[in-house]
């Protein structure tokens, strides 16, 4: 099949669907300048410092930074926290968005992104599932506690040593604060928002159990299959079509859709077919 023609198809189920799911992973960044950390040597680009150390971004982002080094976890969190406050989200959110509007859409936003990029794109807070937390909430490292709270850190980062200038503390015991985010070998992640934010959208599904779905899954690979297998799973258990857009890996099976391009020139592409007069 043709990418048309899978843009066709892809536009059709979006103007006929009842609500839509985007399921989004790291290659949905990447039109924004956002590294996707694929592979020891798509980290080491991004963070030439680790590839010196040997370390891997399974190895950097591990929570035993935060206890025994934490100038070295917060090198990592809090440069790449500064890099998501000055992201600007690319033109496919606002695809999606202008989608929602035009079809009158009920829809909901499942990542494995912390970034927060759906948030500054205008999506509903109220209507994103951030599966590993936000890297804009912060949690104490203990946990003393079960409080979340806002990230508003400003933490300096030495770029030739990946070493933080400064040290966020957990305001309510003194000790080292880190991000609210679900880290490898993590066991001390307070997961009650991102619990909160599943409830709500299952109960976004029982609601329209009987409507079309569309899924649109951007740039979620396999090396962490989170939000493929969600998205499979989805596909397999109701009335839906999902429209996988990955550039690697893009590979499921029939009826739904394998588009082989970036989130943007996807997006793009099944816009343009709807914006032409008359539509599909």
């Amino acid at each position: 099949m043709e990418l048309l023609e899978k843009f066709e198809i892809a536009a059709r189920a979006i103007k006929k669907a009842g609500a839509m799911v985007i399921t989004a992973g790291a290659g949905m960044g990447v039109d924004s300048g956002l590294p996707d950390f694929r592979g020891h040597q798509g980290f080491w680009n991004a963070y030439p410092a680790y590839e010196r150390l040997g370390m891997s971004f399974i190895s950097a982002a591990n929570p035993s930074h935060f206890e025994r080094d934490p100038a070295f976890g917060w090198g990592f969190y809090g440069h790449r926290a500064n890099l998501y406050r000055s992201t600007i989200p690319h033109h496919g959110f606002n695809i999606l968005r202008q989608w929602i509007l035009n079809y009158n859409l009920d829809y909901f936003v499942v990542t494995s992104n912390v970034d927060g990029q759906f948030q500054k794109a205008g999506f509903s807070e109220e209507k994103i599932w951030e599966v590993h937390g936000s890297i804009h909430l912060l949690q104490c490292v203990k946990p003393c506690g079960t409080v979340i709270w806002s990230n508003k850190e400003e933490v300096p980062v030495d770029e030739s040593t990946m070493l933080a200038g400064r040290i966020p503390e957990c305001p309510h015991c003194g000790a080292t604060a880190r991000p609210n985010i679900l880290m490898f070998g993590d066991y001390s992640w307070l997961s009650n928002r991102s619990d909160n934010q599943e409830d709500r959208f299952q109960l976004f599904l029982n609601r329209r159990r009987q409507e079309l779905l569309v899924v649109i899954e951007i740039g979620a690979g396999t090396a962490i299959s989170t939000i493929r297998n969600l998205s499979e799973r989805l596909g397999s258990s109701r009335r839906a079509l999902v429209v996988r857009i990955n550039p690697r890996e893009p590979e499921i099976a029939e009826p739904h859709l394998s588009i082989a391009c970036g989130a943007l020139e996807g997006l793009a592409g099944i816009q343009e077919i709807l914006s032409k007069k008359g539509g599909p």
